[in-house]
C-alpha cells in the first residue's frame, strides 16, 4: 500500500490528524490532538515503516570499510581475509530456519571383553545433567556457552563452583525445610476416600493361633526342653572358652611363661586401636595447609626425579627454583616469595611449558598494563603460543598461555588486591595456583588462608638471598671535597655502619656554610650534575633516580641540559629506533611538545618515566633502557612496581613521599622494592643504592627502620561492591556471606577447630550432673547472673581507679585494704609496696590470718561469699600474718584507714623468717605492731569497715564510672534478698552451676564465632542491601530486578551509571557530549583549569551531581559512613572539555593545550572511558534502549583514534 502525502495543514483546516497503526495498513483519525503539537500524519512506529530488501553490499561496506572500530590495530592481513570471506558469502535463506536440537537424554556405551579389550556390544545409557547450562548451573558438566562468550564470558552467566566450597553434608540433606512435611507411611495414611463412607483398613492383622489344650504331659515335656537347652548352652560356652584361651608355648620355666603373659596382657588390642585413633584425630586437628619448603640443603637428585623437564634453561637453577619445579611437576600449588631479580619468572616459565606439555591452559596475571605487554613479548619469543588481554587490546585469545591485566580479570579502576582476592576465592577446584611475590613477612599466613579456602596444600618457598647484594650509600655532594665521596651506610652483608653515618653528618655540617648564598634550586641542579658525572666516570650507569613527584622528575631531567652521556654510535641507534617507533603516529602527533622534548633528552642518554608520559613514549624509553642506551632515568615509584628493568645504580631523590593523605617516610617494603632494581644479575658484583642528602642528613633511626625494618604485611583488600552483591544474589547456590567468610580478613576464623570444640562442649554439658534448683535453691540461677554482673562492674570500676591519679594515690604504702582471694575472706591488709609495671600492677601487702594458715591452705571460695557477707575476718585463735603479692582483683575494697608502716623492715623480716633456720624466730617489732593494728581495726568494725567511694572520695566523675558505681550499690543490696545463700547445699550447688555456666558461655561464644553474625563486613552488607532495596535493584525477598540486572553489567560506579540510564540523563546529549560527561567516572585528579563546555553538557553535569547527591544521601541514611559530599566529590569533571573536543576530531596537540593535565594521564583516561562506553552500550541493550546503545557506539568510535589508541610496541 502506498503512503499518502498530505499537504501541511492550513489555517482553514480542521484540527485533525491521521495515526498509522503499526505496519498493518490501518489508520485512525485523531480529532483532539495535543495542543502545540504538529498535525502531519503520525505513526506508532518511532522510525516509520521498517525497511525492506536491504542492500547487503552497502551494509558490508558501511560496517567493514567506513567504521574504524571494525578496522583492527593488529593482524591486518588476517582481518582482510576474514573480510573477503564475509563479502563472498552466498546467501542461504534456509539456514535461518534451523533451530538447535534439544540435548539427547541418552548415549551409547561400549561393552568390551575385559581380557582382550574387543568390542562386544553397545548399550544405551541415560545421561545425567543434560539440561545444565551457564544460566542455571555451577557445574563443570554444563554445556559450553556460545563462542562469543568463550573468552570474557558473560555477566549473566553463573560462575563455576568455587574450589573448597563445601558440598552439602548428609545431615544438611536430611534436615527438612519448613515446606517439607514428614509423612509416616504407617500411621499417617488417609483411610477414607472423599465421598465414600467406608475406606481401607491398614492395621496389621496377625493370624490368630489356636491355643493348645494344657495337660500334665505337655507341661513335663516343656520343662525337660528348658533344662536340656540350659545344659547345651553351658557346654557350648565351655568349648568357646577353651578355644579363646591362648595356646601356651613350650618353655623352659614357669617364669618365662609369666613374663610373656604379662607382656602380652599389658597391651590389649583395644588400647592400641584407641591410641591410633587419637593420634589420627590430633593430626587432623593440627592439619596445616601451608607447607614451608626447606631450601637450605641442595637439591642433588633433581635430574633423577625429573629426567625429561618440560623446559630447559642455559644456566643452572637455584635451589628455590628447583624446589618450585619439583612441586609443579607434582601438580601442587606454590607460593614463591623472593627479592626482585632473584629469578621468580623461571617458575612461571616452567608452569607455562608444563601446561603446554599437558595440553592445558595457563593464565598469567599482572597488576599493570606495562608489565603485561612486556611479559607478552618475552613469553611470545620463548613459547610462541601466547595471547594478551588488556583493557583495550585482545591478541590471539585462544592461545594456551593468556596474559591478563588484573583489571580485565574483573574490573577497571578499583583496588588490585580486591580483584585478586575475589578471584582466588572464586577459582574452581581444578585450577592450580602459582603465586609469585616479593618477600613478605606473612607469606605462611597468607598461604595458609588460600590452602584453607581451597582445601589444598600450598607449598611456600621463600628466599631472602639476593643474587646481587646491595650496598647503600649517603651522598651529600654539597662541596668540592664531598663531590666525589659517598658514605657507606649498609654493606653487602647487611651491617649498618654508624661510622659512615657520623662521617656524612660531619661533612655536611662542615661544608654547609660555604653554599648558603646560592639558591636552593641551583644547588640541587649542581648536586645532580656532579653525582651523575661521578657515577658515569666510575662506569656505574645505567642509573634509575626515583623521584616521588612527576613535576620534579621533569624538572630534574630538564636541569641536565648541559649533560651528554652517549657516544655518537649510541646517538644514531637511539635516533633510528625513536623514528621507527613513531612511524605509527600521524604527522601532527609526531610533533607533540612532549615527544620533541623526550627526543632531545634521549639523544643525550636521559629519560623520564611516569604516568604523565604518553604510553608509546614510555615503551620507547623502556626498550632503550633495557638495551643500555638510557644512562639516567628519572622515574616515579610505578617503575619499580612491575616493569622488570634492573639498573647498575639506584638513586633516591628523597625518602619522603605523599600517600594521598600526607607526607611520610618510605616504608621498608617500598624501599626494598625500589632499591632492589639495583644490580643486574650476571653483570654486576654488587648493586649500588644512593640516598641524596639535600637539606640535611636524614635521621639515623629513620634510615635504619627503612633499610632494615620488616616489610609491610600482606593485608586483605576485600571490599563489598554492589556489583558483587547483585551477581551473587542471582546465583542461589552462592551467598555473599560465603565470600565474606572466605576473605583474607576473616582468615583468623578456624571454623573446623571451633566446630570440634563445640561438639566437645555439648558432650561435656550433657554429661554434667543437673543442678538442684528446688526449694531454697530456686533463685540460684538469678543469683549467679547477679554475681557475674557484679564482678564485671567491679572490675570496670577498679580499672578506672587504677588509671586515675587519685586512685593510685589512695593505693599507696600504708593504705588498709580488704582482701578476698582463694586464701582470704574479707581479711584486712596493709599495702607495703606497689610495682611500677602499669600493665600488670601488683601490690605487696601484709594480711592477717589464722595461726597455721600462713601458707594458704584455704579452699577456693567458688560461691564468692564475700559479696553478700560484709563482716570482716576475725581469727578464732591466735592471730598470725602473711605477706603476699596481690593483683587488683584480690582487693575488694579500699578503706578510709591508713597505718604508719616501715615496709622494708616488714618485708625483710618476713623473708628472713621464711628460711628454715629462722622459721621459729618471733616476728619483728614492725610486723607485730602492724598486725595488732589490723586486728584492732577488724574487732572494732566486725560488720564491715568504711571504704573509699570512687565518685565522692576519689573524684572519678566520668559518666561510665558514676553509672557503674550506682549499679554496684544496687547489685550489692539485691544480693541480701536471695534465699539460696542460706541453704546448706549452697556452696556445692553454686560451684556446679558456675562450672556449667562457664562451659555454656564458651559454647555461646563459639557458636557466635562460627555464625555469619560475627563477620566483620556483615553490618556493611546489610547497609548495602538496604540501599539496593530502596533503589529497587532487588525486591524485599532479595530477587534481582531489572535495574539490578543492568547494574551487574557495570564494574565501577554501578549505582550512578544505572540511575543515569533509568533517568534518561544521556538521552538529550549528542554522542560526543555523552562521552565527555562520562569522563567523570574515570578521571580522578583535581585540575586548575576551568573547562569551557556547551549548555546541554553543563545541564548534564548538574543532573549527574544531583543524582550522585541523592545516592550519597540514601547511602548515609542506610548507615554507610561515606558522606554525600564525599560521594559526589569522587566524580571529577576536569576533562569534560578535553574529551568533548577529542570526540569531535580535534588533534591531540590542540587538546593538550586545553588542560594542565599531562598527556599520558589524558590518554589513559580516554582509554578507560572506552571501556565505560562499552559497558553502558551493553546496559542500554538490556533495558531495550537501542537509540542509546547506538549513541554509545558512535561515541566509542569517535574517541578510538590516533595517538590515544596506538598499538603497543611490545605486541609487534
Amino acid at each position: 500500500m502506498d503512503r499518502l502525502n498530505v499537504p501541511p495543514p492550513g489555517p482553514m483546516d480542521l484540527p485533525m490528524s491521521l495515526l498509522e497503526m503499526g505496519c498493518s495498513g490501518r489508520f485512525e483519525l485523531i480529532t483532539h490532538p495535543v495542543p502545540g503539537q504538529p498535525l502531519p500524519p503520525q505513526s506508532t512506529l518511532p522510525h516509520g515503516l521498517p525497511p525492506t530488501n536491504l542492500n547487503l553490499e552497502t551494509e558490508v561496506e558501511k560496517q567493514f570499510l567506513r567504521d574504524p572500530a571494525w578496522l583492527p590495530i593488529h593482524d591486518k592481513d588476517f582481518a582482510f581475509q576474514k573480510f573477503l570471506k564475509v563479502t563472498q558469502r552466498k546467501v542461504d535463506v534456509d539456514s535461518l530456519l534451523n533451530c538447535c536440537p534439544s540435548p539427547l537424554h541418552s548415549g551409547l556405551s561400549v561393552v568390551r571383553d575385559p581380557t582382550t579389550g574387543m568390542l562386544l556390544d553397545f548399550t544405551e545409557v541415560l545421561l545425567e545433567n543434560t539440561g545444565l547450562s551457564a544460566k542455571n548451573s555451577l557445574s563443570l558438566q554444563r554445556q559450553p556457552g556460545p563462542p562469543s562468550e568463550s573468552l570474557r564470558g558473560s555477566n549473566t552467566n553463573y560462575p563455576f563452583l568455587p574450589g573448597g566450597m563445601e558440598e552439602l553434608t548428609l545431615e544438611q540433606i536430611k534436615k527438612k525445610s519448613e515446606l517439607e512435611e514428614e509423612i509416616d507411611f504407617e500411621s499417617d495414611l488417609l483411610k477414607v476416600a472423599p465421598g465414600l463412607k467406608a475406606g481401607m483398613d491398614f492395621t496389621d492383622k496377625d493370624a490368630k493361633i489356636a491355643k493348645p489344650e494344657v495337660n500334665l504331659m505337655s507341661l513335663l515335656s516343656t520343662v525337660e526342653g528348658i533344662s536340656g537347652l540350659q545344659l547345651e548352652a553351658e557346654e557350648k560356652e565351655k568349648d568357646k572358652e577353651s578355644e579363646d584361651a591362648p595356646k601356651l608355648p613350650r618353655t623352659n620355666s614357669l617364669e618365662d611363661l609369666g613374663i610373656k603373659d604379662a607382656a602380652s596382657s599389658s597391651s590389649p588390642p583395644e588400647k592400641g586401636k584407641e591410641e591410633k585413633s587419637k593420634l589420627k584425630e590430633n593430626t587432623e586437628e593440627n592439619k596445616k595447609w601451608a607447607i614451608p619448603v626447606n631450601i637450605t640443603s641442595p637439591c642433588d637428585d633433581f635430574y633423577k626425579r625429573i629426567p625429561n623437564p618440560a623446559f630447559k634453561w642455559p644456566f643452572e637453577l637455584d635451589v628455590f627454583q628447583k624446589q618450585a619445579v619439583l612441586r609443579l611437576e607434582a601438580h601442587d600449588s606454590v607460593f614463591v616469595a623472593a627479592h626482585t631479580s632473584a629469578g621468580k619468572t623461571v617458575v612461571a616459565e616452567y608452569a607455562i611449558a608444563l601446561s603446554q606439555k599437558h595440553m592445558t591452559r595457563t593464565i598469567y596475571t599482572s597488576p599493570i598494563k606495562a608489565l603485561s605487554n612486556q611479559k607478552f613479548r618475552d613469553f611470545k619469543n620463548t613459547f610462541g603460543d601466547v595471547g594478551l588481554l588488556t583493557g583495550d587490546v585482545q591478541l590471539s585469545p585462544e592461545s594456551s598461555c593468556l596474559i591478563m591485566t588484573t583489571e580485565i580479570l574483573r574490573c577497571s579502576g578499583c583496588l588490585l588486591g580486591v580483584v585478586w582476592e575475589e578471584v582466588l576465592i572464586m577459582l574452581p577446584d581444578h585450577v592450580s595456583i602459582i603465586l609469585l611475590s616479593a618477600t613478605v613477612p606473612n607469606a605462611l599466613e597468607f598461604s595458609e588462608w588460600i590452602g584453607r579456602i581451597k582445601k589444598r596444600h600450598i607449598y611456600v618457598i621463600s628466599t631472602l638471598k639476593r643474587p646481587v647484594p646491595l650496598e647503600h650509600y649517603l651522598y651529600t655532594g654539597n662541596s668540592t671535597k664531598t663531590q666525589k665521596e659517598m658514605f657507606l651506610l649498609l654493606d653487602a652483608t647487611g651491617n649498618f655502619l654508624t661510622k659512615g653515618y657520623s662521617f656524612a653528618v660531619w661533612c655536611f655540617t662542615r661544608s654547609c656554610v660555604s653554599c648558603s648564598d646560592t639558591t636552593q634550586l641551583s644547588m640541587l641542579r649542581r648536586m645532580w650534575l656532579t653525582l651523575l658525572h661521578f657515577l658515569s666516570q666510575r662506569q656505574q650507569t645505567p642509573v634509575v633516580a626515583f623521584t616521588f613527584s612527576r613535576t620534579r622528575c621533569d624538572d630534574n631531567a630538564r636541569s641536565l641540559d648541559s649533560m651528554d652521556l652517549t657516544t655518537s654510535i649510541e646517538k644514531a641507534e637511539i635516533h633510528s629506533f625513536f623514528q621507527k617507533s613513531l612511524t605509527r603516529l600521524r604527522g601532527g602527533d609526531r610533533q607533540l611538545p612532549q615527544i620533541l622534548l623526550m627526543r632531545d633528552l634521549l639523544k643525550r642518554g636521559i629519560a623520564v618515566h611516569h604516568s604523565g608520559i604518553l604510553p608509546i613514549l614510555k615503551e620507547v624509553i623502556e626498550m632503550l633502557f633495557s638495551r643500555g642506551l638510557v644512562k639516567v632515568l628519572f622515574a616515579t615509584e610505578t617503575f619499580a612496581m612491575g616493569v622488570n628493568m634492573p639498573a647498575r645504580t639506584v638513586v633516591f631523590d628523597s625518602i619522603r613521599k605523599h600517600d594521598g593523605t600526607g607526607f611520610r617516610n618510605l616504608l621498608p617494603g617500598e624501599y626494598i622494592q625500589m632499591a632492589g632494581r639495583a644490580g643486574r644479575r650476571g653483570l654486576d658484583a654488587t648493586g649500588t643504592v644512593i640516598i641524596l642528602c639535600k637539606a640535611g642528613v636524614h635521621e639515623m633511626a629513620d634510615l635504619h627502620a627503612m633499610m632494615l625494618g620488616k616489610p609491610t604485611l600482606l593485608q586483605s583488600q576485600f571490599r563489598l561492591t554492589y556489583t558483587m552483591i547483585l551477581n551473587l544474589l542471582r546465583v542461589e547456590a552462592l551467598h555473599v556471606t560465603d565470600m565474606m567468610r572466605r576473605s583474607f580478613s576473616e582468615s583468623h576464623r578456624d571454623t573446623q577447630t571451633h566446630e570440634k570444640r563445640i561438639s566437645q562442649l555439648k558432650q561435656m554439658l550433657s554429661a554434667m550432673p543437673s543442678v538442684d534448683t528446688e526449694g531454697q535453691l530456686s533463685d540460684l540461677l538469678p543469683y549467679y547472673h547477679t554475681v557475674t554482673e557484679l564482678k564485671k562492674t567491679r572490675e570496670a570500676v577498679q580499672h578506672a581507679i587504677l588509671e586515675s591519679v587519685n586512685g593510685l594515690k589512695a593505693l599507696s604504702v600504708g593504705r588498709v585494704i580488704v582482701v578476698n582471694n582463694k586464701q582470704h575472706l574479707n581479711a584486712l591488709g596493709v599495702i607495703l609496696q606497689v610495682s611500677s609495671d602499669s600493665v600488670n600492677r601488683t601490690f605487696t601487702a601484709l594480711i592477717i590470718c589464722e595461726k597455721g594458715n600462713e601458707e594458704g591452705k584455704g579452699n577456693d571460695n567458688a560461691a564468692l561469699p564475700h559479696l553478700h557477707n560484709m563482716s570482716l575476718f576475725i581469727p578464732e585463735g591466735p592471730c598470725s600474718h602473711t605477706v603476699q603479692k596481690l593483683k587488683l582483683q584480690d582487693i575488694s575494697a579500699i578503706t578510709v584507714k591508713t597505718l604508719k608502716v616501715i615496709p622494708e623492715r616488714i618485708i625483710d623480716n618476713y623473708n628472713k623468717r621464711q628460711q628454715p633456720r629462722f622459721k621459729l624466730d618471733p616476728p619483728g617489732q614492725a610486723i607485730s605492731t602492724a598486725t595488732q593494728e589490723l586486728l584492732r581495726l577488724a574487732e572494732a568494725n566486725p560488720s564491715g569497715i568504711a571504704t573509699l567511694d570512687p565518685v565522692n572520695d576519689l573524684q572519678l566523675k566520668s559518666v561510665d564510672v558514676v553509672e557503674a558505681n550506682m549499679r554496684l550499690r544496687v547489685l550489692q543490696e539485691s544480693l541480701r534478698d536471695f534465699n539460696c545463700i542460706h541453704s546448706p547445699m549452697f556452696a556445692e550447688q553454686f560451684a556446679r552451676i558456675k562450672e556449667r555456666m562457664s562451659l555454656q558461655e564458651e559454647l555461646d561464644q563459639l557458636l557466635f564465632l562460627v555464625s555469619d553474625q560475627s563477620l566483620t563486613l556483615l553490618p556493611e552488607y546489610h547497609q548495602r542491601i538496604k540501599v539496593l532495596q530502596s533503589l529497587q535493584y532487588i525486591d524485599n525477598g532479595g530477587a534481582v530486578q531489572l535495574k539490578g540486572r543492568v547494574a551487574c553489567q557495570i564494574s565501577s560506579h554501578e549505582l550512578l551509571l544505572t540511575e543515569l540510564l533509568f533517568e534518561n540523563v544521556l538521552s538529550p546529549l549528542a554522542p560526543e557530549e555523552s562521552a565527555a560527561l562520562l569522563s567523570c567516572l574515570v578521571f580522578t585528579q583535581n585540575t586548575q583549569v576551568e573547562p569551557h563546555i556547551t549548555n546541554t553538557l553543563q545541564e548534564g553535569i548538574e543532573r549527574v551531581k544531583s543524582v550522585a547527591q541523592r545516592i550519597g544521601e540514601l547511602q548515609r541514611e542506610c548507615g554507610i559512613p561515606q558522606t554525600a559530599e564525599e560521594f559526589v566529590g569522587q566524580f571529577k569533571f576536569g576533562l569534560t572539555e578535553v574529551v568533548y573536543c577529542w570526540a569531535r576530531g580535534m588533534p591531540f596537540a590542540e587538546i593538550a593545550q586545553l588542560t594542565d593535565v599531562q598527556e599520558g594521564t589524558v590518554v589513559r583516561c580516554i582509554q578507560r572511558l572506552d571501556e565505560v562506553l562499552k559497558e553502558v552500550r551493553q546496559a542500554a541493550r538490556i533495558v531495550g534502549d537501542s537509540v542509546l546503545g547506538s549513541k554509545m557506539e558512535k561515541a566509542s568510535l569517535a574517541i578510538r583514534r590516533d595517538i590515544v589508541f596506538t598499538a603497543s610496541l611490545y605486541t609487534h
